[in-house]
């Protein structure tokens, strides 16, 4: 185990002395959030526990050799998936990996990287839940579904300002990857344990409303004492149907109503008292840091399925996730 950070209470050993990890997935389409909320968790869980990988890592092709096969990086035949999926079991087991690397900043691939598990690790990526073989290495599975015209706007500006791209350029891409969006990406959505779906709900383009659907492949807190009568805007809902529930955070909900629903979470999860901070929610924008309620309660929520995950692993249990 690297780092200073001490996870208790100590968890069973596998092979080779390797703590078995507990594994989130994050899958969504291209800037669907995946990377910000990726990073959120790591800070909060500690960057010396958490084994952070991106499946884009296991693209076949450099950015030159798509161009000249006309496939797009969201296709399965453009990605190593046998080999995410072997590194995926060897996480789950506790064992090391040799793990590819891609760099987005040429659309070339780096050296290999040793990557030795830590207490938690955070996958994310395109098609992290493509296969069923892949699907069950996770503990959590969490699925970014924001509206296609959100994340078409956080595409443009993410590439543009990041990526060396023009705005005609990552439109034309967009229109390029889509038939493999619709075919390969968002039929992921169904395996998730969690469906996110941040909106816009106010003219401030940073407040934006979470809706949440929560599949009972995974036993989730119980929030119901905070749900409001109404369902007009500002309203904390849920309703539920089939089998999962689907809560509405607004962007704008009261700090001190918030405060109360985390502050319900954080007693179910007293074992991770440790973890908690001023930080959660909190997100960068250029320079300026912002905070978001519905994004911290996002975050919350995630991090008790991985706690409670690692302290059923830490008594000898083995956590399910309904498969």
């Amino acid at each position: 185990m690297r780092g200073s950070r001490l996870w208790p209470p100590g968890p069973p050993y596998y092979a080779h002395g390797v703590p078995r990890p507990i594994i989130l997935g994050i899958v969504g389409d291209s800037a669907s959030g995946k990377t910000t909320l990726s990073k959120g968790l790591v800070r909060l869980l500690g960057e010396d526990v958490v084994t952070h990988i991106c499946t884009d890592d296991y693209h076949k092709y450099d950015r030159k050799q798509r161009a000249d096969r006309a496939i797009t990086p969201l296709h399965p035949d453009c990605n190593y998936l046998d080999i995410m999926a072997s590194h995926l079991e060897c996480l789950h087991e506790g064992r090391p990996i040799l793990k590819p690397v891609y760099l987005h900043s040429n659309g070339t691939f780096g050296p290999l990287t040793y990557v030795e598990p830590d207490p938690f690790a955070v996958v994310e990526g395109l098609l992290g839940y493509y296969t069923p073989e892949m699907r069950e290495s996770y503990d959590v599975r969490v699925y970014l579904d924001p509206p296609e015209s959100l994340r078409r706007q956080w595409k443009v500006d993410r590439d543009c300002s990041k990526r060396g791209y023009t705005t005609d350029q990552v439109l034309e891409d967009l229109d390029r990857r889509e038939p493999d969006s619709a075919a390969f990406i968002r039929p992921q959505r169904a395996h998730a344990d969690m469906v996110v779906c941040r909106q816009p709900s106010a003219a401030d383009p940073f407040v934006l409303d979470a809706v949440l659907t929560l599949r009972d492949s995974l036993p989730h807190p119980d929030l119901s004492s905070f749900v409001d009568g109404g369902d007009g805007d500002g309203a904390f809902t849920m309703t539920e149907r089939h089998g999962e529930r689907v809560l509405h955070i607004p962007g704008d909900l009261e700090r001190e109503r918030a405060e109360e629903i985390e502050e319900a979470i954080w007693d179910r999860m007293h074992f991770a008292s440790h973890l908690r901070t001023d930080t959660l929610g909190e997100f960068t924008v250029g320079k300026e840091i912002h905070r978001s309620e519905s994004l911290a309660l996002v975050q919350l929520l995630i991090l008790y399925h991985l706690t409670t995950a690692r302290a059923t692993v830490a008594l000898g249990g083995e956590p399910g996730n309904g498969g």
